[in-house]
């Protein structure tokens, strides 16, 4: 039977599928509605595309280092109970480690492409989750690199990623931990943008406290606040955290040279779900 684009359309409106799953069902079934329906309902498809509305700001910051390769990604869902399951935290892995064997271009590419595990794409075995989980399931981010690599994730939350010239573990570990603690933005001055000199000198010149001062003196001490600022946010300029007698460029002097990190905040910039408790539960009970 000659499926058609209305039949997949009637389709997708009752259940809420994909279109190329309401097309495999419907072709599986050669066309015949109620049992295409009822076989997105077992597989859990029905329901999973109508949970992607929902907020997900939760989830894991995950890690893989394998070698030569590390990879770092960020999975939301919508509550911290599903975030400490099981299930999600395998998923969450399973990205990873993807990420780091495929090396895709974006997040796009990735999810489209096919899982060599199970020979399904990515975003299929999210959507298999979804059904599985009962909540919305998204792949935010990643970062990948190739090199000498070492990462930390603290407590699902905060993840990091980091390159460097040499090989070695314990400093590398040490190096890590701090960024994750004290989350620099650069590695040296030379990477900070000229806008972002200007922006807070511009700012630190309009303060009330410098008003009524002469603008020679002024421009000085607006100058050294920027300097001060600008070294809290480069990480070979930072204290380090275990030792703050020493810096992170101090550490590693003659040891080896920081090429690159990233430093994931679970959620950060994400609308969070706000719920309402007494809402749910009435819900729930009428339900």
């Amino acid at each position: 039977m000659n499926i058609t684009a209305q039949m997949v359309k009637e389709l997708r409106d009752k259940t809420g599928a994909g279109m190329m799953d309401a097309k495999k069902a419907l072709v599986e079934v050669d066309g015949d509605m109620e049992k295409a329906t009822e076989i997105l309902r077992q597989k859990g498809i029905a329901s999973a595309d109508k949970k992607m509305g929902r907020i997900a700001a939760e989830g894991l910051v995950a890690s893989y280092v394998d070698g030569n390769v590390g990879a770092m990604v960020e999975v939301n869902c919508e509550t911290d109970f599903v975030a400490k399951n099981d299930e999600f935290k395998e998923l969450s892995n399973c990205l990873a480690k993807s990420v780091a064997d495929s090396n895709p271009a974006d997040v796009d590419s990735f999810v489209n492409s096919t899982c060599p595990k199970c020979g399904k794409t990515i975003s299929e075995v999210i959507k298999e989750k979804i059904a599985s989980i009962g909540e919305k399931i998204t792949f935010r981010r990643f970062v990948r690199y190739e090199g000498n690599v070492a990462t930390y994730i603290h407590n699902g939350k905060i993840g990091v990623l980091l390159k460097t010239d040499k090989k070695d573990d314990e400093l590398m570990n040490d190096i890590c931990l701090h960024i994750a603690s004290s989350a620099p933005e650069f590695v040296s001055r030379a990477e900070i943008p000229q806008s972002v000199i200007d922006e807070e000198t511009r700012i630190e010149m309009g303060k009330e406290d410098l008003q009524k001062k002469p603008e020679q003196i002024r421009a000085k001490i607006v100058e050294g606040r920027v300097n001060k600022l600008m070294a809290s946010r480069v990480l070979l300029e930072q204290p380090f955290v275990k030792n703050p007698d020493v810096t992170i460029e101090q550490l590693i002097e003659g040891k080896l040279k920081i090429e690159a990190f990233t430093r994931y905040t679970l959620g950060e910039g994400l609308e969070k779900r706000q719920d309402n408790f007494a809402e749910e539960v009435m819900n729930q009970v009428k339900g």
